[in-house]
């Protein structure tokens, strides 16, 4: 079995926050893959169901942010799981919005759920880091997290959701790149080919006419004199 934890907080309030972007790509993967109905469980919300030839479990601690690893403590105990088999989807400050990266264990940079999850059981997990953006100052970094996405973030945070919906089964199977090239699939997909025409919205090149020659003016006065007409008629 395998484990995903969507990081976010409990309750209506926190749903479109950014700081959830973990419970949201959790919510998308359980709603495409056919996922048995959400329950409680771990003090979080779990739902289980098949990716490809694997077992996984979908677990969002209901713990508020601060204190996930007690959620995911519980879970990894009840089900025997080893640290390895344990992927974490959180928000990424240092991420643009829309970009996504893989990690494997490391540092928790300041995030206060991963600081919690390495507390109760270290570092060596999984980590699917999803990028929202930074507000430019530490100071507003709690009042941004805390806020939820803008209109604006509406197609690409669909797009993402949808692509980790779309990689799921390579995330279960640990096929780290497959699962990122679904991602980016989904996010920037190949532009259509337009053949061997011109590109749209590229003018049309104006055919410069050739210019005619003058014709001959045969209005012109003769200039001749007696002798030269003379000469002329009998040449």
């Amino acid at each position: 079995m395998k484990m995903f934890v969507g990081l976010g907080n409990p309750g209506a309030k926190y749903a479109g926050n950014r700081h959830n972007i973990g419970f949201m790509a959790l919510d998308r993967i359980a709603a495409d893959h056919g996922f048995s109905p959400w329950k409680k469980a771990f003090k979080g919300l779990v739902a289980e169901g098949r990716l490809g030839t694997e077992r996984v479990l979908l677990l969002k601690p209901e713990t508020f942010m601060n204190l996930s690893g007690e959620s995911v403590q519980a879970a990894m105990a009840f089900h025997k799981l080893p640290l390895a088999d344990v992927t974490v989807l959180h928000d990424e400050l240092d991420l643009a919005p829309g970009k996504l990266r893989l990690k494997q264990g490391g540092g928790h940079a300041g995030h206060n759920g991963l600081r919690s999850i390495h507390a109760h059981l270290g570092e060596a997990y999984g980590r699917v880091r999803l990028g929202i953006g930074h507000p430019g100052h530490k100071d507003a970094v709690a009042g941004y997290v805390l806020n939820d996405f803008a209109k604006a973030d509406a197609e690409w945070l669909d797009d993402l959701l949808r692509g980790i919906s779309d990689g799921a089964v390579y995330l279960a199977e640990d096929d780290g790149p497959k699962f990122s090239n679904a991602v980016a699939l989904r996010a920037a997909p190949p532009r259509p080919s337009t053949g061997a025409g011109r590109p749209e919205g590229r003018p049309k090149l104006k055919a410069t006419p050739t210019p005619k020659a003058p014709e001959p003016d045969s209005e012109l006065p003769d200039t001749r004199n007696a002798l030269q007409k003379l000469a002329d008629k009998f040449r």
